[in-house]
């Protein structure tokens, strides 16, 4: 088994049937379960709130990644630890300024810390917090949409992410989320990615658990 970690990504699982889809991940070799809440501002497009994260919550025996692709997540840092998020991503794009308060109150809410950022914004921002984060998700794609095609320069950056982090002797791992197949997942690895989060290329698949497990041995 490869040490990477595989998140499936909720957004793509068969809302119909969502606690099939958990229970499949349960049994799973997958590590988290990745979710994004979207509020239609920040993205253009609308997921799922707080009770559909609570029912998850209810059935996953796997940590809660919880990537929020929302305005003013300051508001709902509480709130998300009390649902049981394990991991909390903000978006650098809907915070500016007020990012280290961010992290802060994150981590006195006893949840680990990740810092989002689109395929547009620069590496550069992320130098100021790098040693007080537990991730940085690097998206693959555009955010708002599942089964988007994957963006090329995203390996390039992934390197670029890695050598920031042993610069700064940081613990921080590094996410790519949007896009990730089994195709590319090798050379994702070897720029510097540790946890993979795939969606549509996972629950679309008539195997979803032997994907998991294929991503996993990568």
């Amino acid at each position: 088994m490869g040490k990477q970690l595989i998140a499936p990504s909720i957004l793509s699982a068969d809302f119909s049937d969502l606690k099939s889809d958990i229970e499949m991940v349960n049994e799973s070799v997958a590590d988290w379960f990745h979710i994004d809440i979207m509020d239609g501002v920040f993205v253009p497009n609308i997921s799922f709130g707080m009770p559909v994260l609570k029912s998850i919550k209810e059935y996953a025996n796997k940590p809660l990644d919880v990537h929020l692709m929302i305005t003013n997540p300051k508001k709902y840092v509480k709130k998300f630890a009390e649902l049981g998020s394990d991991i909390l991503t903000v978006h650098h794009e809907a915070c500016g300024d007020e990012m280290l308060n961010l992290i802060k109150d994150i981590k006195k809410c006893n949840m680990k810390v990740g810092i989002a950022i689109n395929p547009d914004t620069k590496i550069d921002v992320l130098k100021n917090y790098i040693n007080y984060i537990d991730l940085v998700c690097l998206m693959g794609v555009f955010p708002g949409f599942s089964g988007q095609k994957f963006i090329e320069s995203t390996f390039k950056r992934c390197k670029e992410v890695k050598k920031l982090i042993e610069q700064n002797d940081s613990k921080c791992l590094i996410e790519i989320d949007g896009g990730v197949t089994t195709l590319n997942a090798k050379k994702l690895i070897n720029n510097g990615a540790d946890i993979l989060v795939s969606g549509s290329h996972i629950f679309k698949d008539k195997d979803p658990i032997k994907k998991i497990s294929d991503l996993k041995q990568i």
